[in-house]
């Protein structure tokens, strides 16, 4: 395979991931009611449709309608723009890594998606129980895109450090 090639092979994954986000928010959206849990294991986790009009965790909710569309339209561009810039000129990048910003970027875009054709905001239907840590009865719900960001984001923090620490011994 070709060092291009390489390079844009892993927008495979960044497309499943969309793909994946997209058609779990359109079930989702046609098939549960709107803010009324369904169990699915107990109350440990459940299934919620809500919409977020914040960016993670709600956060942003309570800022002016018209500042919160600018500011969440135009920060997740500037963000995926650092992130597609880093995967294509940064030196020390691993073809893992790689594959790692592929599903990040993927989760990043399944999101804007929502941000710009969906009213009312993102869908968010993940629904877990967090037993009263960081004084949280529930885990703020979540989607398909939000998990993909933060595992991936994890994998990607790994990898770095476990570079660095080989880095660091040779």
């Amino acid at each position: 395979m070709t060092k291009s090639i390489e390079k844009i092979f892993p927008f495979v994954l960044t497309l499943g991931v969309i793909a994946a986000d997209q058609i779990s928010k359109l079930i989702v959206s046609r098939v549960l009611p709107y803010a009324h849990p369904v169990e699915v294991l107990g109350n440990f986790l459940r299934l919620t449709y809500v919409k977020n009009p914040a960016v993670a965790f709600s956060i942003g909710r309570n800022l002016p309608a018209p500042g919160r569309q600018i500011i969440f339209l135009v920060l997740p561009l500037i963000v995926l723009g650092i992130l597609l810039y880093y995967y294509f000129f940064a030196r020390d990048i691993s073809k893992g890594q790689r594959w790692i910003l592929a599903a990040i970027v993927g989760g990043g875009i399944g999101n804007y998606l929502d941000r710009l054709f969906r009213y009312g905001g993102v869908i968010d239907f993940i629904d877990v129980k967090f037993y009263g840590l960081f004084g949280l009865t529930r885990w703020p719900t979540f989607n398909l895109a939000d998990s993909t960001v933060v595992v991936a984001g994890l994998l990607l923090l790994i990898t770095y450090f476990k570079t660095e620490m080989k880095r660091k011994n040779e």
